[in-house]
């Protein structure tokens, strides 16, 4: 095993103590980069070749130089007989969604593929405070529109590490892909709709969402501004924890971030879950989706095997002294996408407006007659299918006679789910719950260009996830085995307002209690025949 496979508390331990340094730590990640990675992704890549499609490609920027220097500048600080920070040492990515100052920001779009921010993202910034050090941006779909990774313009896009042939999922396709063949011990993601929790589920790595407001959104490039949630992404609970430790609290940058106290994470860790109520709702085990062909909701049953998965996780859970609620009601689960369809695209619409070819990022080379002509032109050239399709679907859904009938109906709706979360919560109500046992994804990774094209089909692997976004509160997915195609499966976790520190401290019971099944033991093929 080399460093690129170790944890990132352990690693902060080891360069700590000065047992090793942080710029040989980097060296083995930077080697797994090598081995597994492939070129990173760009605008005019040429043919996809064989060699292509055995590879991550889960880069788009990877700033070697200058992580070299942070890394001397930690080792540096241990040598002087002072503390780099809790996560010392620790290589880490962040989704080409965050701004880096001096680095390329991107959002995996060509019209900001030559912008460089002239400021780095809170988030981002702590993490680096705390000893952290930036191995570069990763890709996502762009500007986070998609759940597969596959709409990135900078292409190879990212490929799943157990399966090649397969998706990331996504937004944060680049970040679980990181982490899972070790390019980086942590990374950083957004989630909107399940942008982290997604990928996690498919890539095999934790994902957690916090609750609205506990991270800092600010130098993060917009999507849904009423939905976007930057939190971790780790090979296990405890490094989650860490770098939500990390990024977590106040910022008077960002007036949406919380100022709640940020409790310590890491000691949550250690409580078990003894006389804890975990409930199930047949709600999430099954997916309700519109049937163009008869204008009907249809539901379809998960697969067999994932439902097996999360019964086996709350069998654990029991076995630890947790108390499993079934038949838990969560009616309004299944009006979660048609209701993301209509806010995120009203918000992303009014977000992407700022894109004009006039401050930053591309502008047409066309030579044009007046500024309307520039920004349309530059638009059409510099946003790619998906970002246009928001925009038109955001203008119209948001027009003064389609309001009524669109936008103020999802608005109620997304209180409806609010409520229902609220209810299963309630300390002094029917259900007493203290977390939610879920699928985060009603299915494995699925075949590269499988469903990409189909956006309504893609948005509907978020069904279990997004209504996490619109009630504001936090998600959590963990590994939870493998089915027959040795694809990972994820269990969610959901709990009320700022209730991380539960949900984890939940998460590492599971965790610990299953360390010696064999399916822990799995590697990546990725890495086990190039790393």
């Amino acid at each position: 095993m080399t460093y690129a496979d170790t944890s990132a508390h352990e690693i902060a331990d080891l360069v700590r103590s000065g047992k090793t340094s942080a710029l040989e730590i980097l060296e083995s990640h930077l080697e797994r980069v090598k081995a597994v990675d492939g070129r990173p992704g760009v605008l005019e890549p040429g043919p996809i070749t064989a060699e292509d499609k055995e590879k991550v490609h889960a880069f788009i920027t990877l700033t070697a130089e200058t992580a070299r220097a942070r890394a001397k500048e930690i080792d540096q600080l241990v040598a002087d007989g002072e503390d780099p920070g809790p996560l010392a040492g620790v290589p880490f990515t962040a989704k080409d969604i965050y701004t880096v100052k001096g680095v390329p920001s991107t959002a995996a779009s060509k019209i900001l593929s030559n912008y460089r921010a002239p400021y780095t993202a809170t988030a981002v910034q702590r993490v680096i405070d705390a000893g952290g050090v930036l191995l570069g941006k990763v890709s996502l779909d762009e500007f986070t529109y998609g759940s597969s990774s596959e709409s990135a313009a900078f292409k190879p896009a990212p490929r799943n590490p157990w399966d090649t042939s397969k998706v990331t999922g996504g937004s944060s396709g680049g970040s679980a892909a990181a982490v899972a063949v070790g390019a980086g011990a942590l990374s950083l993601g957004t989630d909107t709709g399940g942008s982290i929790r997604h990928p996690a589920s498919f890539c095999g790595t934790v994902g957690l969402k916090p609750t609205y407001g506990r991270v800092s959104r600010y130098g993060l490039i917009a999507f849904g501004s009423s939905l976007d949630c930057p939190g971790p992404l780790a090979r296990n609970v405890t490094d989650a924890a860490l770098l939500l430790q990390t990024m977590a609290g106040p910022d008077r940058h960002d007036n949406t971030a919380a100022t709640v106290p940020v409790p310590n994470y890491l000691a949550e860790l250690e409580k078990g879950v003894k006389g804890m109520r975990i409930g199930l709702s047949p709600d999430f085990f099954r997916v309700t989706y519109f049937d163009a062909e008869t204008g009907e909701l249809q539901e379809r049953a998960i697969p067999e095997e994932i439902e097996a998965a999360i019964h086996s996780v709350a069998g654990y859970l029991a076995q630890q002294g947790a108390d499993i609620v079934t038949d838990v009601p969560m009616p309004h689960t299944k009006y979660g996408i048609p209701t993301y369809f209509v806010i995120s695209r009203v918000e992303a619409s009014s977000n992407l407006l700022r894109f004009d070819g006039v401050k930053y990022g591309y502008r047409t080379q066309q030579s044009l007659a007046d500024l309307r002509e520039m920004y349309r032109h530059t638009r059409g050239e510099g946003f790619g299918e998906q970002p246009k399709l928001r925009i038109l679907m955001g203008i119209y859904v948001s027009a003064a006679q389609f309001q009524k009938q669109y936008y103020q109906l999802a608005l109620r709706a997304r209180a409806l789910m609010r409520q229902d979360f609220e209810t299963i919560f309630d300390p002094a109500g029917d259900y007493k719950l203290d977390a939610l046992l879920t699928p985060t994804v009603p299915s494995t990774a699925f075949p590269i260009g499988g469903v990409y094209g189909d956006t309504v089909l893609m948005q509907y692997s978020d069904q279990f996830t997004v209504t996490t976004n619109h009630a504001g509160i936090p998600g959590l997915s963990v590994p939870a085995g493998f089915d027959e195609n040795n694809l990972p499966i994820g269990a969610q976790l959901l709990g009320p307002d700022f209730s991380e520190g539960r949900l984890l401290r939940i998460a590492c019971a599971y965790e610990r209690v299953t360390a010696d099944e064999p399916w822990r033991a799995k590697r990546p093929p990725v890495v086990e025949k190039f790393g």
